[in-house]
C-alpha cells in the first residue's frame, strides 16, 4: 500500500524535545514501513525516517528563530501533497484543519487523526461544514463534544514494543511529572501531592511562550522549596531512565486530555500512573493494574502509596497487550483498507475515469498485507 503521512511542522519527526503528535507520527510511520508498506512522510527537513521524506521546511518551525508566521509553510506543504496525491492509495493527515477544503473532493481517500482537544466552541460549525471528511479519534472521550462528526474509528496511540526498557523495581524513590508547564497539565497539584506525602518530585517539562507568565508567577516559586527538582525539557534518550526509576507518574490534569502519551510511556517502563479523572484517563488506565484514578489532591495523597506498590510486571504486560506501535499500525491499516474500498466503489459508480486512483494493485496489496497482521489486542 502506498501511504502518505502528513505531519505537523512545528517539531521534527521524531521530535528532539517535547512533541507528542510528531512522536506518534514517527512510531506509526516506521511500523508501517516495517510491515512492508511504501510510506512517504511530509515533514520538516530535519526529520529522520526509514520512509521517503519530503522536506516541507528546513527545520522544525519551533526551533527556527527566523520563523514568524507558520501558515505559509503549511500552505507550501499542502501544495506538495496535492501535486503528488495521485501517487498514493491513501493520505493520512495529522495537522488539524488546514487541508480540509483542498482535499475534500479529491478522488484519493484521506483520513485525519485529531490529536488535540475538540471541546472548543469553534469546532462545532467546522466539523458540521465538513461532515464528509473521515476522522480518527485517539480516545472515545475526545470525540464526545462532536457527536455528529464523521469518525471512522478510535485508535489509541502505541509505542514500539522495545523502545523503553521496563524496571521491576523503582530505584529512585521519587514521583515523576513529564509534559508541559501549563495549568491544564497540573504541575502545581503534582508538587502539592508529592510534598503532602514527603516524596521527592522530579519535573521534566517544557514551558511554551504562552505559559511563561504562569511558570514565572505560579510554578517557579513552588520550585524553591525542598524535594522538587525541575529539569526543563527532557531529551528522548533521558525519558526511559527518568520514568523507569520513578515510583509513579503523577498525571493530575485539569482538562479533557485527548490521550496522554506519557501515561503509556510510563507503563512501558513498568511505572504505574496516578491520574485525575478527566478526558481519556479512564480509557488508558486499567485501575488496580496500571494505576489509579482520583478526583483531587486529598484522594491522590491517600492512594499514592497503593499505586507505588502495584506489580510492575503487570503494568508492563498490560502495555504490551494494549499500546504497542504494531497494534496501532494494524488498526490504521484496517481503516485505510476500508477507505480504499469505499473510494473504489464510489469511483466505479460515478466516474470510471477516476477509479484507477483507488483500485487495482494498491487495493490488492492492501488486502494481502492486512491479512498478515495480527488482530487488535485489547
Amino acid at each position: 500500500m502506498k501511504i502518505a503521512q502528513i505531519a505537523p511542522l512545528m517539531e521534527s519527526v521524531p521530535p528532539r524535545f517535547y512533541g507528542g503528535t510528531e512522536r506518534v507520527v514517527s512510531y506509526l510511520t516506521e511500523e508501517l514501513v516495517a510491515q512492508g508498506h511504501e510510506v512517504t512522510l511530509f515533514a520538516s527537513g530535519d526529520s529522520i525516517t526509514a520512509a521517503n521524506l519530503v522536506a516541507c521546511c528546513t527545520q522544525a518551525l519551533r526551533l527556527d528563530p527566523a520563523v514568524r508566521d507558520i501558515v505559509p509553510y503549511y500552505m507550501l506543504m499542502l501544495d506538495k501533497v496535492r501535486c503528488q496525491a495521485e501517487r498514493f492509495d491513501v493520505l493520512h493527515f495529522h495537522i488539524d484543519h488546514f487541508h480540509f477544503p483542498i482535499f475534500r473532493h479529491l478522488p484519493i481517500p484521506s483520513i485525519t487523526t485529531l490529536h488535540g482537544r475538540q471541546d472548543l466552541r469553534d469546532s462545532l460549525p467546522f466539523y458540521a461544514g465538513f461532515s464528509d471528511m473521515p476522522l480518527i479519534s485517539i480516545s472515545d472521550a475526545q470525540r464526545t463534544p462532536l457527536p455528529h462528526a464523521n469518525f471512522a474509528s478510535t485508535i489509541y496511540h502505541g509505542l514500539p514494543r522495545d523502545l523503553l526498557e521496563p524496571s521491576l523495581r523503582a530505584n529512585g524513590g521519587y514521583f515523576a511529572f513529564i509534559g508541559r508547564i501549563s495549568p491544564e497539565k497540573g504541575p502545581v497539584d503534582a508538587i502539592r501531592i508529592a510534598r503532602g506525602l514527603g516524596v521527592p518530585l522530579k519535573i521534566a517539562a517544557k514551558v511554551d511562550k504562552q505559559d511563561e507568565a504562569y511558570f514565572r508567577e505560579v510554578v517557579h516559586p513552588l520550585l524553591q522549596g525542598e524535594g522538587v527538582d525541575f529539569f526543563g525539557e527532557s531529551f528522548e534518550k533521558d525519558k526511559g531512565p527518568f520514568l523507569r526509576d520513578a515510583s509513579a507518574l503523577l498525571f493530575p490534569i485539569a482538562w479533557p486530555e485527548p490521550f496522554g502519551l506519557v501515561m503509556i510511556e510510563a507503563m512501558a517502563c513498568g511505572t504505574p500512573v496516578l491520574a485525575y479523572r478527566a478526558g481519556s484517563v479512564a480509557e488508558v488506565i486499567d485501575e488496580g493494574v496500571t494505576g489509579m484514578i482520583v478526583e483531587n489532591i486529598d484522594q491522590a495523597c491517600r492512594m499514592a502509596p497503593q499505586v507505588a506498590k502495584l506489580d510492575r510486571r503487570k503494568v508492563r504486560r498490560r502495555f504490551e497487550e494494549r499500546f504497542t506501535a504494531r497494534r496501532m499500525a494494524t488498526d490504521y491499516v484496517r481503516v485505510y483498507r476500508g477507505l480504499m474500498r469505499q473510494a473504489a466503489a464510489h469511483s466505479s459508480a460515478h466516474s470510471p475515469r477516476t477509479a484507477r486512483f483507488a483500485s487495482g494493485a494498491g487495493l490488492r496489496a492492501a488486502d494481502h498485507l492486512v491479512s498478515d497482521v495480527e488482530p487488535h489486542a485489547e
